[in-house]
């Protein structure tokens, strides 16, 4: 709720425009029967000018209730978009605020749902208050003049509005419960079939395709239940608002045409209090879809406010920066969780053993711990990653993890990021070996130029190979020059071959720069300034390639794929089979 009207508070000046054109429009509704009712009594009276007033009076109300209600619809129709961009505009933000920390916390569909249909249910309520808060205005104000116009039929009427809305807003409650029901599992359904799209490859390599269909088939099934579950209540509500209205109007016939029989009022009375109580059928249904709207916005703007609130668990928040002015620091890199310390202007290797392991510590490096309750800040030149700003902390490191992404668009926007200038896009794409890439897109541009440049990569990179989409982030990566380069398994999907020449490229282009690689690739490790390995969340050993193969027995297991010594992984090994080993590397 408090979203909600921070909302409304943010467009207090469109809400009061909307407001004021409602009102407009709807007192002119609400006074046609007035005017109807002068021009029936006008013909019981014979009267030629009384005829001629009323249908001036109907001509003039008509224009000024359609330009009212030309207005009300476009102030309207604003406020919806402007909350709608609003919200989406904060997803946004906060998208990239808290980068990969988001899917772990929410799932992708979850994210999807927020972003498309939660921001338009928001942005509907905050559009449909302000048609309700006129109704509530006008409405009172006929209900009122109804009662002093003519007591006995006013009360009637105000007692039939009161059954209405007292038959109405008890059965919400169970409308929203089930309404929040079907987006939970519209959520999920959207999940299956994000996840099934993205992994359509893999699913037909395995013959996993019926599995998946059969869970989304069940998810979809569960979601039109639920469907249909929600729908009934609204149905029910529908029907309970034709019923009562229904009654109150045969009430008001009834007990008029017996008062104006009785010669009590006139039958130009008569038509106004029926005209007015058939009004009173528009603002009622102007609440219950005010009712609606807010019904179903709640739990979108739940799901809002719960990305929204997330945060991110460490790096960058504690010193603001909004002007961006931040310097980040120059230096070594150093965990003092695991004892990892990465020489400046050097190639570090690191090897873990262990992938999920790997995957957090190069995350720690990037200031995007993973479990950060009780483990110290990464330091980079002796300051801590957690007390730069964001901006700043992110310009010092970037991080590619073993499976980055590739956005849809041409190579050139994919190329297109911030960086500091000095590498150019053809000496980034020379190192990470794109040749055999350019060569396979040329012929994709649009005037089929052969300029690679201008080729289009479809969604996620699935027209290209692992391999060729792991270079292209590759070269994405180096193009930005960041001062500390974290890399996970960044050669993982490529042959031998061009896994060597890529060792070289990378040493070359990020000669002076901080370079931090997470392999147990022998081609990057013999080519390392410094290999550190962390077998167990703590560094056990650092040194040259060749010489922790020949002096540590575990790290020789990891790198040559071999089992542990039978002495366990401290045991020593003879020498003929060390030499092997570092041969073979």
């Amino acid at each position: 709720m408090r979203f909600l009207v921070w909302l409304f508070r943010r467009q207090l000046g469109g809400q009061a425009k909307a407001l004021g054109w409602g009102t407009l429009h709807m007192a002119t509704v609400a006074l046609i029967p007035v005017a109807m009712g002068l021009t029936v009594q006008a013909v019981v009276d014979g009267s030629g000018r009384g005829l001629a007033a009323a249908g001036a009076l109907l001509l003039a109300m008509t224009v000024l209730m359609a330009a009212a209600d030309t207005m009300l619809h476009r102030t309207a129709v604003t406020n919806w978009i402007t909350a709608a961009a609003r919200v989406q505009q904060l997803l946004a933000r906060r998208t990239a605020l808290l980068g990969s920390v988001l899917t772990r916390r929410v799932a992708a569909g979850e994210v999807v749902k927020v972003s498309t249909g939660d921001v338009e249910k928001i942005g509907w309520f905050v559009e449909s208050f302000s048609r309700f808060a006129a109704a509530v205005v006008v409405a009172t104000a006929v209900c009122t003049g109804l009662v002093v116009y003519q007591p006995r039929l006013g009360l009637l009427v105000l007692a039939g509005v009161a059954a209405v809305v007292l038959t109405v807003f008890p059965l919400l409650p169970a409308a929203e419960r089930r309404a929040d029901a079907v987006r939970a599992k519209g959520g999920r359904a959207t999940e299956l079939a994000s996840d099934t799209v993205a992994g359509l490859r893999v699913l037909r390599g395995i013959g996993g395709e019926e599995l998946f269909l059969a869970r989304y088939r069940r998810a979809s099934q569960e979601m039109r239940t639920a469907s249909v579950h929600s729908a009934r209540m609204w149905a029910l509500i529908d029907a309970v608002q034709v019923l009562v209205p229904g009654l109150l109007l045969t009430a008001v016939v009834w007990q008029g045409a017996r008062m104006a029989l009785d010669g009590r009022i006139t039958p130009g009375e008569l038509v106004t209090v029926y005209g007015a109580a058939t009004f009173l059928l528009f603002p009622l249904r102007l609440f219950q879809e005010a009712a609606s709207a807010f019904v179903f916005s709640r739990p979108s703007a739940r799901r809002a406010v719960r990305v929204l609130g997330l945060r991110r668990p460490a790096a960058g928040d504690g010193a603001p920066d909004p002007a961006g002015t931040a310097v980040p620091p120059d230096g070594e890199l150093h965990d003092p969780a695991s004892g990892l310390t990465a020489a400046h202007a050097a190639l570090t290797c690191v090897v873990c053993g262990n992938p999920d392991a790997a995957e957090r510590l190069a995350a720690r490096l990037g200031g995007h711990p993973a479990d950060p309750e009780g483990l110290p800040s990464v330091r980079l030149g002796g300051i801590p990653l957690d007390e730069l700003p964001l901006a700043a902390a992110r310009t010092a490191v970037l991080v590619q993890d073993k499976d980055p992404v590739l956005l849809s668009g041409t190579l050139a926007e994919l190329l297109d990021v911030p960086c500091s200038g000095a590498v150019p896009p053809d000496r980034a794409l020379a190192a990470a070996q794109c040749d055999d890439v350019l060569a396979a897109l040329a012929p994709g541009g649009p005037d089929r130029d052969g300029d690679p440049m201008r080729a289009r990569i479809t969604e996620r990179g699935r027209s290209l190979s692992g391999g060729q989409r792991q270079r292209l982030a590759l070269a994405r990566s180096l193009l930005t020059d960041p001062q500390v380069l974290v890399l996970d398994e960044p050669t993982s999907a490529v042959d031998s071959h061009t896994e060597a020449r890529i060792a070289e490229g990378l040493r070359a282009l990020r000669s002076g720069r901080t370079t931090v690689v997470f392999t147990s690739s022998p081609l990057l490790l013999d080519r390392a300034d410094q290999v550190v390995f962390v077998p167990d969340g703590r560094v056990a050993a650092a040194g040259r390639h060749r010489d922790l193969l020949r002096t540590d027995p575990a790290y020789r297991a990891v790198v040559t794929r071999e089992p542990d010594p039978p002495g366990g992984p401290g045991a020593a090994r003879p020498g003929p089979a060390a030499e092997y080993a570092e041969e073979t590397a």
